[in-house]
């Protein structure tokens, strides 16, 4: 079984590996039913979702039907203005069988632009403070890729006391001293305001460039069960984080045994010769 964590300020014990929804976006019902029924054989009990994750929320939707009251749901909002942010959430909670989500997130939001409309008067913010409200949610967060993102967080966090964070976060990208300094200021804002930090792209290799895609993720990832443990057992060797799972069925198995296995982090030679072996290179430059 996966360990648990505490998710922040919510006080919900929350898996460690929280399952990232776009792995069921592009798959049949039936089939989407048997990658989720693998979350219950690892004690997984964090959904992590979002509309634009293909037809994601109407696979989870008829699976919540019969396991709502045993998971922590979350999903996103990806407009930018009240009225496309407050008719983009009641369309997931259509979507995902419920009548609240207990987690809703700003999507992606690291755009100067997008995060002034986002964050303004009239903005998706609003919305989702409303529907928090109305008992449409219960918590607030905003996410992110990009070297930007953590930066773009802590100015988050200074307009709006946030519940969650989620950004990117594995070894070949905290080699990027920009980055790996504004992960940690982040990190510590967190922890003085007890905000959940979700991390993604654990198994990020790069960009396919003119490679063959083999798997669902727009990115290249980590497929041999010894990489993976190395990378999975990097990430949760990090205490305060929680790993959300990569975007393809067939890595899920592979991502659930390694974290169910893990005792400590290995070692910064054994990442370095991994990074080697596997030619790894930062997604985010």
């Amino acid at each position: 079984m996966i360990p648990k964590l505490t998710f922040g300020r919510t006080g919900h014990l929350s898996s460690r590996t929280i399952f990232g929804g776009f792995a069921v976006g592009m798959l049949p019902q039936p089939e989407a039913d048997r990658v989720l029924d693998i979350l219950l054989e690892y004690g997984v009990n964090h959904i992590d979702t979002a509309p634009s994750y293909a037809e994601a929320e109407q696979r989870i939707g008829p699976w919540m039907d019969r396991y709502r009251s045993e998971f922590f749901l979350a999903t996103k909002v990806d407009k930018r203005t009240y009225a496309e942010a407050r008719d983009q959430l009641h369309q997931s909670l259509e979507r995902l069988h419920t009548d609240y989500v207990d987690l809703i997130q700003l999507h992606f939001l690291v755009d100067r632009q997008e995060w002034e409309t986002a964050m303004g008067p009239d903005g998706a913010l609003k919305a989702l403070v409303e529907a928090r409200e109305q008992g449409l949610v219960k918590y607030i967060g905003v996410t992110g890729h990009e070297v930007a993102v953590a930066e773009r967080h802590l100015q988050s966090l200074e307009r709006f006391d946030f519940d969650s964070v989620l950004l990117p976060y594995n070894f070949p990208m905290m080699q990027n001293p920009v980055y790996d300094e504004n992960f940690r200021r982040l990190l510590d804002v967190c922890r003085e305001r007890n905000v959940a930090v979700q991390t993604i792209k654990s198994l990020a290799c790069g960009a396919w460039g003119n490679r063959k895609q083999t798997f669902t993720t727009w990115y290249r990832a980590l497929d041999d069960q010894a990489d993976i443990d190395r990378a999975v057992h990097w990430v949760l060797g990090n205490p305060e984080v929680f790993l959300n799972t990569s975007g393809d069925a067939t890595l899920l198995p592979k991502i659930l045994d390694a974290a169910s296995r893990f005792v400590t982090r290995p070692t910064e030679a054994e990442m370095q010769a991994m990074v080697v072996q596997n030619n790894m290179e930062p997604l985010f430059t």
